[in-house]
């Protein structure tokens, strides 16, 4: 039997002191996507996400890009339903990381699900120091609905999970729904 073997990430070294802009994602961004998300999901901080899933799903993303054009941080804002949404795929590069474009990634994606008048926005991390910071608070799991576990049935660490589900209420949105 043959065995598949995936080649490590590769990045790009950047300057951790040039500008950045914030945006959303373009198709021609997916592969830079691509290889941050591996890189921290090869260090075992989040789930690998295949390039179909990145095309399939680029509405989602923000990305942040440096003036060289590197995109140096990444997340997406994904909607489950009228009153809930994820934060996912947040990932820095780890030249830059300290540097507040997390906080700025998470932040745009609130905004975004405030403007769409969604009033809950949720995440499972292994990061939960950094969410807490931004408001998020610990949410059993059994209280999120059946549809954010639809991915979960693909996932090699379904029985063994270690990720933390954190929950915030966004102000001033009133939504409709029971978590």
């Amino acid at each position: 039997m043959m065995k598949l073997e995936l080649k490590s990430a590769e990045l790009p070294e950047v300057d951790p002191t040039l500008e950045t802009n914030l945006r959303k994602a373009r198709l021609s961004d997916v592969d830079q996507i691509f290889e941050l998300i591996k890189y921290w999901a090869e260090q075992g901080f989040m789930l690998v996400r295949s390039r179909s899933q990145l095309y399939e799903n680029i509405r989602d993303f923000y990305v942040v890009e440096d003036v060289e054009g590197h995109i140096v941080g990444t997340v997406a804002l994904h909607v489950l339903w009228a009153d809930l949404a994820e934060i996912r795929s947040l990932a820095v590069h780890p030249a830059r990381q300290g540097q507040g474009l997390g906080r700025w990634l998470v932040l745009a994606s609130e905004r975004e699900a405030r403007d769409l008048h969604v009033p809950k926005v949720f995440t499972f991390t292994l990061q939960d120091g950094f969410f807490r910071k931004l408001g998020y608070q610990d949410i059993p799991r059994e209280d999120l609905p059946p549809k954010v576990w639809v991915e979960c049935a693909d996932c090699p660490f379904q029985d063994n999970c270690h990720e933390i589900p954190l929950i915030k209420h966004l102000s001033g949105v009133n939504g409709k729904g029971s978590v």
